[in-house]
């Protein structure tokens, strides 16, 4: 037996080996393999098992912490953000209220301002058509006295010379107040 080594590799093997040491069937499935590659897996489990522990699930709880934080911190600052939208938006809504107010203010005044000086300037053109008017009626007056007298005269005038034409004597003192009485109706 020490001379060939093909008895020592029988034993060893068992029977998932042929004499050449090839191996018959698969060798995953051979039942004298079994304990052997139980015993690998296990250590293989545990060597995953002490790995994932030890060093990838702290690394991924971290990273997955550090994401819960950001995430947080984005949605509080999102909320602070709404919460200053809405509050510019009361603060434009409430500018713009202000600003319509003052402009009614201002056109109220605006139109107060016109009033007035429409009124001053009506009672200015009232009272210079009344003096205008009063003028007038003072020169309409003065023309209705200067044409009455104008009259009267032209009355005095060709009663005087009627009389005269007609044959008869004509005072002045006659024919003025003829005349009058005359004009009088």
């Amino acid at each position: 037996m020490a001379n060939h080594p093909i008895p020592i590799l029988e034993e060893v093997a068992g029977t998932c080996v042929d004499a050449n040491g090839g191996a018959i069937g698969m060798p995953q499935l051979c039942v004298d393999w079994v304990p052997n590659q139980i015993f690998w897996l296990l250590v293989a489990l545990v060597l995953i098992y002490l790995l994932l522990t030890r060093i990838a699930m702290p690394r991924i709880g971290a990273v997955l912490a550090e994401r819960k934080g950001t995430i947080t911190n984005d949605l509080a600052a999102a909320e602070e953000l709404k919460q200053k939208a809405k509050d510019a938006e009361a603060a434009y809504i409430q500018a713009l209220a202000d600003a319509r107010s003052e402009a009614a203010r201002i056109v109220a005044a605006a139109k107060a301002e016109i009033q007035a000086d429409l009124d001053a300037a009506t009672a200015k053109a009232d009272a210079e058509i009344a003096a205008r008017a009063a003028e007038s009626e003072r020169r309409i007056g003065e023309i209705r006295a200067s044409a009455l007298e104008s009259v009267t005269e032209v009355a005095k005038d060709t009663a005087k010379e009627l009389v005269l034409a007609l044959g008869g004597k004509a005072d002045a003192r006659s024919v003025t107040s003829a005349v009058s009485a005359r004009l009088k109706g």
